[in-house]
């Protein structure tokens, strides 16, 4: 007899994992209800095992860890939605796409169609390629196949990914102009003090006739430490030592997390940083909920693809409040990093039953508060950036001609 693994909330809202042995899936869904138990999750252990050995061949495809931009497979959901809600056969629709494609993604796309073909779903054929479809988009499709509305589930999640990117396509093109202005003004800087300071000291040196002033001093010994110390290799290092070691500390829980939290504490930039972290998840749960998705499974999705550890654990907390039997709400109100609106807002979903809807109109709210934030950045950082950089070269000026203003007094007071 078929054996079928399964994953289960008991009375107490704890998660049961086992096994039971049925004819079919809905048997063995109606054996397990029998014991008590409210199935989440129901898989042949036959075929969890073939989708393993498949995922392993997969990988041997060539091709088939590419790595492809957000934006062609949020085009492709979009084709692929369209050629669906015209009445095209899967199996054909993939083929034509297939043709359309160029270099990785089309053999990927090829290797779908091939997965269908001897028998795969699409959902199962997808999921052989997680650095091409997320476990966003293969939990999308799943839930639309099971529902038999593919065409709206592809739609909903091409919508959402041109959403993610045009979002995170504004904070981007919001920080490139502060940045080139700052790495001009960085090796402006720099050439100064290599180059064309260190000329002066013996000159001030000798004008003087004796001890210089302390700004002169302090800025003649800054410019000597990055000429002749190797000051401007340590200047030019820092910025790359500090990716580098955020970039190691992220591969770890722990360093995520305090580099996250740290991010949400910055002035101004910790507050944009979470409107756009909670924009983000709660967008896509409840895109996730929409499609008909179990909620606990949409959480576990939504809190791989966060993109901030501090909501991540978050969103554990709430699958553990909803496990349990207690409400969606509980832990955002106890949780100092989201705003009171956005628990208000989920309490009145859960009680109306529109729990997708209102976390699709949280995150449309926090778009435009972005949108806001953004704009109001760039004009503070304006006026910032130019009274600092003045400061800087003002000081630099003081500095050289402070010794000349000194020995022209002096002259003066002999004379």
């Amino acid at each position: 007899m078929p054996v079928f693994q399964y994953v289960a909330l008991d009375s107490q809202g704890v998660e049961i994992k086992d096994e039971v042995d049925a004819l079919s899936e809905k048997e063995a869904i109606s054996k397990i209800r029998n014991m008590g138990y409210f199935p989440t999750k129901v898989r042949s252990k036959a075929a969890a095992k073939a989708k393993g050995k498949a995922a392993v061949k997969a990988t041997k495809r060539r091709g088939a860890n590419a790595k492809v931009k957000v934006k062609v497979v949020t085009q492709f959901a979009r084709q692929l939605s369209t050629l669906q809600d015209a009445g095209l056969p899967i199996l054909r629709s993939l083929r034509i796409l297939e043709e359309q494609q160029k270099g990785p993604f089309k053999r990927i796309i090829g290797y779908v169609g091939d997965d269908i073909e001897g028998g795969s779903t699409l959902s199962e054929a997808l999921g052989k390629y997680p650095r091409c479809f997320d476990r966003l988009f293969v939990n999308m499709v799943a839930a639309g196949e099971a529902g038999g509305v593919l065409d709206l589930i592809l739609a909903r999640v091409a919508d959402f990914k041109e959403q993610a990117i045009r979002l995170q396509g504004r904070v981007k093109s919001a920080m490139v102009y502060p940045i080139v202005v700052l790495l001009a003004a960085f090796l402006i800087l720099l050439g100064l003090m290599t180059f064309v300071i260190p000329q002066f000291k013996t000159v001030l040196e000798e004008m003087v006739g004796g001890e210089l002033n302390k700004i002169t001093q302090t800025v003649l010994g800054i410019s000597g430490w990055i000429a002749f110390e190797y000051g401007w290799a340590i200047l030019c290092a820092i910025p790359f030592g500090f990716v580098f070691l955020t970039r190691f500390a992220r591969r770890f829980r722990q360093g995520r997390l305090v580099l996250d939290s740290i991010r949400l504490r910055l002035p101004v930039l910790g507050q944009l940083s979470s409107k756009v972290s909670v924009a983000r998840w709660t967008r896509t749960l409840g895109t996730l909920i929409s499609a008909g998705v179990p909620i606990l499974d949409a959480i576990n999705v939504t809190r791989e693809t966060a993109g901030n550890e501090v909501y991540s654990n978050l969103l554990g907390a709430i699958h553990n409040s909803i496990r349990q039997g207690d409400t969606f709400a509980g832990p955002l109100r106890q949780s100092r990093n989201v705003d009171l609106l956005v628990s208000n807002m989920v309490a009145v979903g859960e009680e109306t039953g529109d729990l997708d809807k209102m976390l699709g109109r949280i995150a449309d709210n926090y778009d435009e508060q972005v949108d806001v934030m953004v704009g109001s950045l760039m004009s503070m950082l304006e006026p910032i950036m130019s009274i600092g950089l003045g400061s800087i070269v003002m000081l630099i000026v003081v500095a050289v001609f402070l010794p000349m203003i000194q020995v022209i007094t002096s002259l003066s007071a002999a004379s």
